[in-house]
């Protein structure tokens, strides 16, 4: 399908397989370290407003039709649904650390855990899995110590530095340097669509503070409405992080601007599916 881009230095890549369609990072291809993967709305089971690639089993749809668009993301994977672990994301900066003993959580067992929007592990072939319909996917890989990172990051989480506190989860759990790690920012709402209120604006300009970064990330539509650019906020706090800038790959893909490809609460008025976020460390 074609669809809307953004100008990048690095482009998402569009990945077909059959009927089904799903966005790669070629920084993180390039690693050899891992397979991952962000759903599209193409190539799944679903219908109506769920058509047809829906990952939500809390919206309305049907648990048959969400179930086998698992089986088919673990198969353009090449995993088991059983291989996954999903997020329970509340809008938190919280991250929990996946073990074995995680496998399958959120698909074919219940989530024994609440309120975590991030994710990490050093477990090869675990499956991380989060979920997305305008906010923010946030990828990492150490490739020095072999561990993963995957994260949710809407307007709050953005303020709250998910990017931050996962990078700093990963250094506590493995020992993870940010000199060592890689991280991606996922299709997501561009700063054209998403605009916010003085409240909102307020939040980013005490968080971003320095310099002129609350100018590169709000831009003022008058009436106390403002146009803010998470992509950017990000990018900041991952590089404040440590990270460097040639290892973060920004998407130049809007979830608002590409509403029959990707789902958008925005552009839905709220009447959607969930996309899908997936991030294994290979063996």
């Amino acid at each position: 399908m074609d669809i809307k881009r953004k100008p990048s230095r690095m482009k998402l890549k569009q990945n077909v397989s059959g009927e089904a369609e799903y966005l790669t990072f070629p920084l993180f291809e390039d690693t050899g370290l891992v397979r991952h993967l962000v759903s599209t709305r193409l190539g799944g089971v679903s219908s109506g407003i769920f058509s047809s690639m829906n990952l939500s089993y809390t919206r309305g749809d049907d648990k048959e039709a969400v179930d086998e668009n698992y089986r088919r993301i673990a198969a353009l994977l090449g995993c088991d649904v059983s291989d996954m672990v999903c997020s329970d994301q509340t809008h938190t900066t919280n991250v929990r650390v996946v073990n074995e003993c995680d496998r399958g959580k959120g698909i074919v067992c219940p989530k024994d855990y609440t309120d975590v929007d991030g994710l990490i592990t050093n477990v090869e072939g675990i499956v991380l899995a989060t979920f997305y319909a305008d906010c923010v996917p946030l990828f990492f890989i150490d490739v020095k110590n072999r561990a993963i990172g995957l994260s949710h990051s809407g307007w709050r989480g953005t303020v709250g530095r998910m990017g931050q506190i996962t990078v700093d989860a990963m250094r506590r759990e493995y020992g993870s340097r940010p000199e060592d790690v890689f991280a991606a920012i996922g299709p997501s709402i561009c700063q054209d669509c998403y605009e916010v209120s003085e409240d909102v604006a307020d939040a980013f300009r005490k968080e971003f503070s320095k310099g002129s970064q609350s100018d590169e990330i709000l831009l003022s539509k008058g009436n106390g409405k403002y146009l803010l650019d998470l992509w950017r906020a990000n990018q900041i706090i991952l590089e404040e992080a440590g990270i460097a800038p040639e290892k973060i790959q920004v998407t130049d893909i809007c979830t608002c601007c590409n509403p029959n490809y990707l789902f958008s609460h925005r552009a839905s008025q709220g009447k959607r599916g969930n996309l899908g976020a997936f991030l294994e460390l290979l063996a």
